[in-house]
């Protein structure tokens, strides 16, 4: 006499537990209510305070002359550029002209221009009168190549699911762009911004991407858990370090002409950097619980989780160096500022500026540590539960 177990198939694994849809339900509605609650007022009217009007042309001839004086960063030497314009249909100028003779750009940042170059100028207003200025290259057409250039290797690549990846990506900088920027401008607290955010995109892109399933469910619990982990290590880390969020003129500039509060635009910027890294980790280990509960089938929770566990301290070592080096090549300019002008490493380490990407690589590795037991525990239980085995009846030997 003996008994057989019946294969998980793919059905099996990829229905999402009845539980699990009574815990989503509750998040998904929150997240709804919230976003509706923080949805901007109003428009966010721009700062035009001491902002210029800009203006696209290129080049069609430059003319070059003998310095008179020292340049303190010489990047095109001396002369003037004739600029062919462009006239957009809302020009504010009373007499629009179509050719502009502007000083070659110089200085710390100037563009180096050739004859041919398309170039975006502004517009100043002075005593004497209007004049011209290069600040910058025109990138729209380079910037469109690039970009149909990356969707077609998504869909030759992933095809369909390449197709779901790229609207997953839409969707998210839809939220970026008409959520979360808007609401934090409007005055919103930025760390519930972007948790409210971070949910919806999660919600909505894992779904779109991976499809409706157990796997898919899980990761979005381990990663709701984890970012919520993520968010409530960083207030106390930012409150305990007394960090300001405040490190160069840019988020000065945005504390003072948008009056947005820096330390907390500094703890969403933490929870939405961590997303992207924790729902790779989170569908990681959903996904590989999965397999090894189909290859194994006899595997019970425990065995599944220690063998998820393996694979995940295996991701987490590799992922934890990719957090830490994008943290450190963002800020790898204002790294080099301080040490070159620091002697003691302590001094250096314990700058705001320093102290600001420390906090956040460590606290987004902690929510990624914290990650992988969440979820392969919580997939561990939910796929046995999908895929225990069935005791049928005595088995037959056949000749």
């Amino acid at each position: 006499m003996g008994g057989h177990h019946r294969s998980p198939g793919r059905d099996e694994l990829g229905r999402t537990p009845r539980v699990a849809w009574l815990v989503l339900a509750p998040i998904a509605l929150l997240t709804l209510v919230a976003m509706v609650w923080l949805w901007p007022t109003g428009d966010v009217v721009p700062d035009e305070q001491g902002s210029a009007d800009q203006y696209e042309g290129r080049i069609s001839a430059i003319e070059r002359s003998e310095c008179t004086e020292e340049l303190t960063d010489d990047v095109n030497g001396c002369g003037t550029a004739t600029v062919s314009l462009e006239t957009p249909e809302d020009d504010p100028r009373d007499e629009p002209v179509d050719t502009a003779e502007v000083p070659l750009p110089n200085g710390p940042g100037a563009p180096e221009v050739e004859e041919g170059d398309d170039v975006v100028l502004i517009l100043n207003e002075t005593p004497d009168g209007e004049s011209y200025a290069i600040v910058d290259h025109q990138r729209g057409t380079g910037l469109a190549v690039l970009a149909g250039a990356f969707v077609l290797a998504m869909v030759a690549f992933g095809r369909w699911r390449g197709v779901s990846a790229l609207a997953g990506l839409g969707v998210t900088f839809l939220l970026l762009l008409y959520f979360v920027v808007p609401a934090i401008l409007d005055g919103s607290p930025p760390l519930l911004v972007a948790i409210v955010g971070s949910a919806a995109i999660m919600l909505t892109v894992l779904y779109l991407t991976h499809g409706l399933g157990a796997t898919t469910t899980v990761a979005v619990l381990g990663t709701l858990a984890s970012l919520t982990l993520t968010g409530l290590l960083s207030a106390l880390a930012v409150s305990a370090l007394h960090l300001t969020g405040v490190t160069d003129d840019l988020s000065l500039a945005v504390g003072m002409t948008q009056g947005v509060n820096t330390e907390g635009l500094l703890l969403a910027g933490i929870v939405i950097g961590s997303l992207g890294v924790l729902d790779d980790v989170t569908v990681t280990q959903s996904a590989t619980v999965a397999e090894l509960a189909r290859a194994n089938p006899a595997y019970g929770a425990l065995q599944l989780f220690r063998a998820g566990s393996r694979v995940g301290r295996s991701h987490i070592a590799s992922v934890v160096n990719t957090i830490v080096l994008a943290y450190a090549g963002s800020a790898l300019p204002l790294l080099i500022l301080i040490v070159a002008n620091t002697e003691s490493l302590g001094s250096v380490v314990t700058d705001q500026i320093i102290a600001q990407e420390v906090v956040r690589s460590v606290v987004a590795t902690l929510g990624l540590v914290a990650a992988v037991p969440l979820t392969t525990g919580l997939a561990a239980v939910v796929l046995r539960a999908r895929t225990h085995p069935v005791e049928q009846g005595p088995a037959v030997d056949q000749a």
